[in-house]
């Protein structure tokens, strides 16, 4: 008896997706716009305020001075940074060096003790599009006020005026953005000048603007969830008792829709949750905050405004979503003192300390020892021998002044040198070379190395001592030019 045919088996069919991939993907990987709601609670406002001022913050630096420098210019070309009054130049390698550090241990310690707060109150993307192109997109759509995606589509007259507005604002933003490299004076003047005269500069601005034009109208939010890479470094900066925003699972759960805050005889009890799903549609990450700490968060603190809204609608405690950590969420008391909160701080006093020591330290001038290029060094017709050192020196006044090197104290017996002066230019950096003799004995004595002090001298009195060798034979001169050495002081093997 023939058994009957038996179907082939075949391959199992794709699964769709339950739920979005990415925030910002529908489920066939198409872009998903976020349009988010607006929710003007009590954090609303006071990120508003912040922002505005961080807005007249970027916006006035290049204009301010402090002593008459600039109190923000970080002048590439010329090798000059100037910040909040102090011009540091490129001999202040472990200066800027120690601020770099400090800056990035700050923005870590804060990130332990209050989570991504850089993130929700200060980034520029967050600043700059809730704060100003989120708005006027309201204005052209017709939402202002509320947000979210328009009833209708705007017309056209409508989007060409907002990508307009968009233009100017990126075109501003990007002029003020070359005010930190070039000086706002220097700007004012090339605004009004042929493109021709200022190549280089006309180049910055166009592919700022250009950047800004696409990141503010089409990239969006996808710099938070796909290229910044500080929340997929939330595990390494966060810990349990860092603060996040977070939704109170236990007060929260089951969700549901009733009207009175007591359970209904013969139904379950129903947690605080609604499930208006407001939180999510005010998201400008477009994220449930329902579904624990995720990456994608900002901490802007929309979801918490949102929240609190509703909750005083239906007679319920605000706080459902709140600032809280995961230990706090685990049942867990808070800890401010912990080995990262301890450790950074600490690390960050020996920072300043370094760094207020050496900037207190500086004179009005910087020196520096250089060794010559080619041969290290000559005989001279007596047996003595000859170093050619260089000497970089850099004024760092504000006016011309004239630098002084002589030979300093505690040279060998019998070392000259031949005496400069300098005039140097406000902020002028220059090398000079200075011969130097020396008896060949001496080297003899030191194994062919001599330590000598050049005390450079400003005309104010400033000084500075900068030790450097002499270098020259020890047992390879010539016996014809080399003198008599007494036994009591010739060099150990």
């Amino acid at each position: 008896m023939t058994q009957p045919h038996e179907p082939e088996d075949h391959a199992p069919a794709l699964l769709a997706p339950e739920e979005h991939v990415l925030s910002t993907l529908e489920h066939d990987g198409s872009r998903r716009w976020l349009k988010p709601k607006l929710s003007k609670g009590a954090f609303w406002h006071k990120r508003r305020v912040v922002a505005y001022l961080l807005i007249a913050l970027y916006a006035l630096l290049p204009h301010m001075s402090i002593a008459g420098r600039p109190m923000m210019l970080l002048d590439v070309a010329h090798r000059r940074f100037s910040i909040l009054g102090y011009v540091f130049l490129p001999t202040d390698t472990l200066l800027l060096a120690l601020f770099m550090v400090g800056v990035l241990l700050t923005g870590v310690l804060a990130t332990a003790l209050i989570g991504r707060v850089w993130c929700g109150w200060g980034c520029p993307h967050t600043v700059y599009m809730e704060y100003l192109f989120r708005p006027i997109e309201r204005f052209f759509e017709g939402t202002t006020g509320r947000g979210g995606a328009p009833r209708k589509k705007p017309s056209g007259f409508r989007q060409l005026g907002k990508y307009v507005t968009y233009f100017l604002i990126s075109l501003h933003l990007s002029n003020t953005f070359l005010a930190y490299f070039v000086g706002a004076s220097v700007v004012n003047d090339w605004v009004f000048g042929s493109p021709f005269d200022h190549p280089a500069g006309f180049i910055i601005v166009a592919v700022v603007t250009g950047a800004m034009m696409f990141h503010f109208s089409y990239f969006r939010e996808q710099l938070c969830i796909i290229a910044c890479p500080y929340g997929r470094l939330q595990s390494a900066l966060l810990d349990d008792h860092s603060r996040i925003v977070a939704y109170d699972v236990k007060r929260g759960e089951p969700r549901g829709k009733r009207k009175k805050s007591l359970p209904v005889a013969g139904q379950a009890p129903v947690g605080d949750c609604v499930d208006c799903k407001l939180c999510v549609t005010t998201c400008p990450t477009g994220i449930d905050i329902r579904k624990g700490l995720q990456m994608e968060c900002v901490n802007c603190t929309q979801c918490m405004d949102a929240c609190d809204a509703v909750m005083k609608k239906v007679g319920r405690a605000p706080g459902l979503i709140r600032y809280s950590s995961q230990a706090a969420d685990a049942g867990e008391p808070s800890k401010l003192l912990r080995p990262r909160t301890i450790i950074y701080p600490a690390i960050l006093l020996v920072i300043a300390g370094l760094f207020a020591y050496v900037l207190g330290t500086k004179s009005d001038f910087d020196a520096v020892l250089l060794r010559s290029k080619g041969q290290p060094f000559s005989v001279l017709d007596d047996g003595s021998i000859r170093n050619a050192l260089k000497i970089k020196l850099t004024n760092r006044a504000d006016e011309e002044q004239t630098l002084t090197v002589e030979l300093g104290p505690g040279a060998p017996e019998g070392t000259v040198i031949e005496t400069l002066e300098a005039t140097l230019a406000p902020g002028e950096m220059k090398t000079f070379t200075v011969l130097s003799v020396a008896p060949a004995i001496e080297f003899l004595k030191h194994r062919g190395q001599l330590e000598v002090t050049l005390q450079v001298t400003s005309a104010s009195g400033d000084r500075s001592d900068i030790t450097g060798q002499m270098l020259g034979p020890d047992t390879q001169l010539p016996a014809v030019l080399r003198p008599a050495v007494p036994p009591s002081e010739s060099p150990q093997p």
